[in-house]
């Protein structure tokens, strides 16, 4: 049983709700084929019907574990460390990043921008949901815009969010896996008539990696 006390260490985010960490090979936007650690945290309400990790999403099926032992561990893996969900920012990622930072780590962190920004970021990238929108300044702060479409009506919501990063924002049109080999051709022909945008594919995916 979790008690009040770690419960409140996770709402301050010295602990966080740890599903899973591991090391590979980031499949997916601008940083694709660099190794990087991974850190799961579980916890999301944004429900995105299509998640293939719905596993995450109650937090209370996660560990509470200290960021520091998160950060201790990371380090012995890797200098790029994404910080996925789930969606990361429900929790505090201050004392996360920090813990991170104070190691000469690079924090890269992969969100929906369904809560407000914290944390110290050298890569942001927003994947927005229009069930759950982005709240804040974090379309500014976006580094990377990566978009998922599932149908057509996504590449309306896409150009809809491209218009609050950035211009020097990368744009990314992303393939839902389970409706890859219907909507892949109209992402291509989309992104050759309006090449602002890029390709991104889940290439951990095809190699069979985490």
């Amino acid at each position: 049983m979790i008690t009040d006390e770690v419960m409140a260490l996770v709402d301050e985010g010295i602990m966080l709700p740890l599903m899973e960490e591991f090391y590979t090979i980031q499949g997916e936007g601008f940083h694709k084929g660099t190794a990087a650690y991974f850190i799961r945290v579980g916890g999301c309400d944004v429900g995105c019907h299509w998640c293939d990790v719905k596993e995450s999403w109650n937090a209370g099926t996660h560990p509470p574990t200290p960021v520091e032992d998160i950060a201790v561990n990371a380090a012995n893996y890797s200098d790029t460390i994404v910080v996925t969900g789930g969606e990361p920012l429900t929790w505090d990622m201050g004392p996360l990043t920090l813990a991170l930072k104070t190691r000469n780590l690079q924090t890269h962190i992969e969100t929906s921008g369904a809560y407000p920004l914290t944390g110290t970021w050298d890569w942001i990238c927003l994947s927005p949901k229009k069930n759950k929108l982005p709240l804040g300044d974090v379309h500014q702060r976006a580094h990377e815009l990566k978009v998922i479409v599932y149908n057509k009506h996504d590449l309306i919501f896409a150009e809809e969010q491209a218009r609050q990063v950035r211009e020097d924002c990368v744009l990314y049109l992303q393939p839902e896996w389970s409706v890859r080999d219907k909507v892949t051709p109209m992402i291509v022909d989309y992104v050759m008539a309006h090449p602002k945008w890029k390709v991104s594919l889940q290439t951990h995916k095809y190699l069979n990696i985490p």
